[in-house]
């Protein structure tokens, strides 16, 4: 049982947290300990006094009496920061074009654009015709659908090739299981048809009558089935049109860029498949390449031929071509465009009718090439030592104008048009920020040595006049992990960091994908604990440098970044003053024994598999649960959803417990639970900026910051 006096007392008034002030802390809660036993296949045993905190049916009363505990506690620790969370709060939302739009892409004749008006949350999704000077078409009220909802979110919508329904995805638990609804452009009235427990992706076939969709396993939430709906029909009578039986694979359903196929897309960490059909006749789906272990493509259609990234003989990738006549005959038929470099790593592509837009990362940044046929190759230059340039919308393949945004930690979010043949480039919108001055600061790439030799780089940014004498406090994330590169983007709560003194880092640790695949290779399975020396390597190397000195650190990171940070916690926590830990992965091995969790069985890969002795010696020695020890941690902020998907609530929640039972310091350790979200926090455009104030302003009074 939960200890009454504990996680009643922390209902009580607002104490203060800061160290230089003597008032007590109010008692945390304290979770009971019940016997229960872990077992691997090959006979290993391990105890989790805190196993029954997991109730998959999350209603169980012991268990969130355990949760509003730790949240009224939360409550109260954090009460004094109120007047800091509430000035960051203004600042960040103060920066933040409360009536702003997307810039407008064409398709078909019509321009689409969303937009926002002062004060909401979500954002109203409309068309033209012609031009923007036409009548405005609203295709989704986001506001209105959202009223009442404690989570909100619509992931995909697409307009049928007639032009006159509109399928979207909607979830409004937070769970990504989604319903598909369909709606009619001209009346705004919903068809009957309602598809749940799908992916957020779907695919229209020519007749805009079918769509194509993604069933859900209701219990792994691994997609399972892709079935075909009629318009109008029964759900019971959906066509079956492929079931998936290996549970590694991700099943995704997408339309190629010339729009004459529907592809089923199936990924697993080291095997890629394409199953295609035309969307014209979708009656049977071809397969584009079979699947192998180690042999990863991904393509794209234009102009009578295919476009495909693979890994085939090519670590850091490369682009091949094959046309509709030779594509049956599978992988012999691909001819090499771009070949594989040991320097450079190409992350994607988009093919136009007369050349090709590649997203490829050397030096740790991501930059735009533009390949004409002929073979000649430009780039599209950048003013700054970090940044990121990524293709935006670019729905139609018959121009020379390719759409991109480039941003970096100094410089908001701004989308461009180039033209492939001439190379003129216009800026189509520079996202405003209120009372932003990027000349203000400076950013900045240094690459830190790490303890075998690597250089790590490392994206800086900081106020002008910072000197490196070690007085600056400093903020410092990373993610690393499943190949995902952290880019230097802006974002409108840095400044507020930056006005207060504070240097902002990103550490590009090994597990991402910044420099190469290679990148990733040495950052995951048996050589995950270099993304975690990389980290405090990094720390170390800028506190030698001056950025900062012991004790003036903080570190983030969430979801897998979260088993980062608990694992510097356990590794290094005399280099962290505090730690942001956001829905943490942090109970490896019982979530990765147990294929009915989401996210399991397709990252055996990732990992390793437990079920595996060599996996589970080398999983349990760094899994941050497992690895909680009587010793004295920083301060702490967790936070996760209790409908969280890809990191179960249960995995923070017995990480908490453990550390309130085991560590030895009085720093304090505070845990949010958000009630009604998932994986990614509160919905809605303002509402995740409360919960990052939040943990900002805990971080900030943990350093001595104002």
């Amino acid at each position: 049982m939960i200890r009454t006096s504990a996680w009643l007392s922390a209902g009580l008034g607002a104490l203060a947290i800061c160290p230089a002030q003597a008032q007590q802390l109010p008692q945390p809660p304290v979770a009971a300990k019940k016997p229960h036993e872990v077992k691997a296949p090959f006979g290993a045993v391990r105890q989790d006094p805190y196993y029954w905190l997991r109730d998959d049916t999350r209603k169980d009363p012991e268990m969130l009496a355990y949760l509003n505990a730790e949240n009224a506690y939360a409550n109260a620790v954090l009460a004094p920061t109120k007047p800091l969370q509430d000035a960051l709060y203004n600042e960040i939302v103060g920066r933040i074009k409360q009536d702003d739009s997307s810039v407008p892409y064409r398709k078909k004749g019509y321009w689409y654009y969303s937009r926002f008006e002062t004060g909401a949350d979500y954002p109203i999704v409309a068309r033209r015709k012609g031009t923007m000077d036409a009548p405005e078409q609203i295709l989704l009220d986001e506001p209105k659908m959202a009223e009442g909802k404690g989570f909100f979110a619509v992931s995909a919508q697409d307009v049928s090739p007639n032009d006159t329904l509109l399928a979207y995805a909607e979830d409004t638990v937070g769970r990504r299981q989604y319903t598909i609804r369909v709606k009619d452009i001209a009346t705004g009235a919903l068809k009957a048809d309602a598809i749940p427990n799908a992916e957020p992706d779907f695919a229209w076939a020519d007749d805009s009558r079918t769509i194509f969709y993604v069933e859900k396993d209701p219990t792994t939430l691994l997609g399972k089935r892709v079935k075909a709906h009629v318009l109008g029909t029964p759900l019971s009578a959906d066509r079956m049109v492929y079931e998936e039986k290996d549970d590694t694979f991700y099943m995704s359903l997408k339309k190629t860029t010339s729009g004459q196929y529907i592809c089923i897309v199936l990924q697993s960490t080291v095997s890629n498949e394409e199953r295609c059909a035309p969307a014209a006749k979708p009656t049977s789906f071809t397969v584009l390449a079979p699947r192998e272990r180690d042999f990863l493509y991904s393509s794209d259609h234009v102009g009578g031929q295919w476009t495909i990234r693979t890994n085939w003989q090519a670590p850091n990738y490369r682009l091949m071509i094959v046309s509709d006549a030779d594509a049956a005959k599978g992988r012999a038929a691909w001819k090499d465009i771009v070949p594989t470099s040991a320097d450079v790593f190409i992350e994607n592509f988009q093919p136009f009718d007369g050349f090709l837009a590649i997203e490829e990362r050397s030096g740790g940044n991501k930059r735009l090439r533009l390949l004409a046929k002929g073979g000649k190759s430009s780039f599209v230059e950048a003013d700054e030592p970090a940044y990121a340039m990524t293709l935006d919308v670019n729905k139609e393949s018959g121009t020379p104008w390719v759409r991109y945004t480039y941003d970096s930690l100094r410089t908001p979010e701004t989308t461009y048009e180039v033209n492939a043949a001439t190379g003129e480039r216009k800026v189509l919108k520079v996202q405003p920020v209120t009372g932003y001055d990027p000349d203000k600061y400076v950013t900045e790439r240094i690459w830190a040595p790490a303890r075998d030799g690597t250089k790590i780089p490392v994206s800086l940014i900081y106020a002008k006049g910072f000197r490196k004498d070690g007085t600056a406090p400093l903020f410092q994330y990373a993610y690393g992990s499943y190949g995902y590169s952290s880019d230097p983007y802006f974002a409108p709560a840095w400044p507020s960091l930056l006005d207060r003194g504070m240097v902002y880092a990103i550490a590009h640790i090994r597990g991402g994908q910044e420099m190469g695949r290679k990148w990733y290779d040495d950052g995951h399975l048996a050589k995950k604990v270099n993304s975690f020396t990389d980290f405090i390597d990094v720390t170390r190397f800028l506190v030698d440098q001056g950025y900062t000195r012991k004790g003036r650190v903080a570190a983030m990171g969430g979801s897998a970044g979260g088993l980062l940070m608990g694992a510097v916690a356990n590794m290094a926590p005399q280099d962290y003053k505090v730690i942001v830990a956001q829905v943490p992965f942090v109970d490896v091995v019982t979530t990765m024994l147990d294929p009915t969790i989401p996210l399991t069985t397709g990252e055996y890969d990732e990992w390793g598999n437990p079920e595996q002795k060599q996996w589970y010696d080398i999983m349990l020695a760094y899994s941050p649960y497992d690895n909680v020890t009587a010793k004295d941690y920083p301060s702490l902020f967790v936070g996760t959803g209790l409908w969280d998907s890809q990191v179960q609530y249960y995995e923070p929640t017995k990480w908490v417990a453990k550390l309130r039972a085991t560590k030895t310091d009085s720093n304090p350790l505070v845990y949010r639970i958000n009630m009604e979200a998932g994986h990614g926090g509160k919905s809605g455009r303002f509402r995740r900026y409360r919960d990052q104030a939040e943990y900002m302003a805990f971080a900030l009074d943990q350093l001595g910051v104002k």
